[in-house]
């Protein structure tokens, strides 16, 4: 797109850029490489979406309730590129998501691999933690 100043068009197409450039974000700003993660869960969601995709396990607590996590991966072209496909990881699979907490301390991370609990398979799921 042609930049053309700060008018009509410009601020529309800043108004409607916001989504996505919030969406792509620096790893950093993000996750905390410094505190590593490893949740072992069951698979509850799956959404190949961009700019990231990402899982999202059910983890059983000790006093029987579940909480939900949410793993950011890298993207779908990303993932295909290092073996994954769409069925790679189905609702109600176990697994063991090792990664990056987030900075803001909720229930979400950075997935450096996930492992497969039925067959021991472990892939990386990453993106790159440099930037």
């Amino acid at each position: 797109m042609r930049k053309i100043g700060y008018g009509v068009i410009g601020l529309l197409s800043v108004g409607l850029g916001t989504g996505s450039s919030r969406a792509h974000h620096s790893f950093a700003a993000v996750f905390d490489r410094n505190a590593p993660i490893e949740i072992t869960g069951t698979v509850s969601r799956v959404e190949w979406v961009n700019p990231h995709a990402w899982i999202y396990i059910d983890v059983e607590l000790n006093n029987g309730d579940a909480e939900e996590w949410a793993f950011e991966m890298g993207s779908a072209n990303h993932l295909r590129r290092r073996g994954w496909n769409r069925n790679a990881l189905t609702v109600g699979d176990v697994v063991t998501v090792v990664g990056s907490r987030a900075r803001d301390g909720t229930m979400t991370g950075a997935v450096r691999t996930v492992t497969l609990a039925s067959t021991g398979e472990s892939l990386f799921g990453g993106q790159d933690e440099s930037r």
